[in-house]
């Protein structure tokens, strides 16, 4: 049977063994994977992709600091920041959910809330947020200027 074209790997009535893992014999993933540095330097260097325009690996690494920091407002607002530029618009809402919910009071996490409610759909949601932002900081423009466009597209769905 030394010729033979039998595989038990394809025969169902062969015994349990360990299934064929076609990746074993893979060298391990390189050292390079996790970000180098300390986790305040990732921060700084996500956040410097972040205003430089490159959203994606600015997300990629803020999803590491994020992990090693889970409870900083700081940088699930940079993570948010950037989701919400790389067009991830759902993981950008929880995350500035995750913020309002430790501090209500922050008027950007609202703001951001609202925006990405309005790229999810959810005007209503979108509404709510931006309103609370614009209360809490009627000096600054944009909020206004984001909660009347909210608004009219509410209304205007509505319809």
């Amino acid at each position: 049977m030394e010729n033979s074209r039998y595989d038990p790997r394809y025969d169902p009535r062969a015994p349990d063994e360990e299934a064929p893992r076609p990746f074993a014999e893979l060298p391990p993933p390189p050292p390079d994977v996790t970000p180098q540095g300390e986790v305040y330097d990732w921060y700084i260097r996500g956040v410097e992709l972040l205003e430089s325009g490159d959203a994606n690996a600015s997300v990629q690494l803020l999803t590491h600091v994020a992990t090693s920091e889970p409870d900083s407002r700081m940088v699930r607002e940079a993570l948010a920041r950037a989701q919400f530029d790389a067009g991830m618009y759902q993981e950008a809402l929880a995350n500035f959910e995750w913020i309002v919910e430790v501090n209500p009071a922050d008027d950007y996490s609202q703001f951001g809330l609202g925006l990405a409610a309005t790229k999810m759909g959810d005007l209503p949601k979108a509404v709510e947020h931006l309103q609370l932002a614009a209360a809490m900081r009627p000096d600054i423009g944009y909020y206004a200027t984001a909660l009347r466009g909210a608004r009219a597209a509410l209304t205007a769905a509505n319809r």
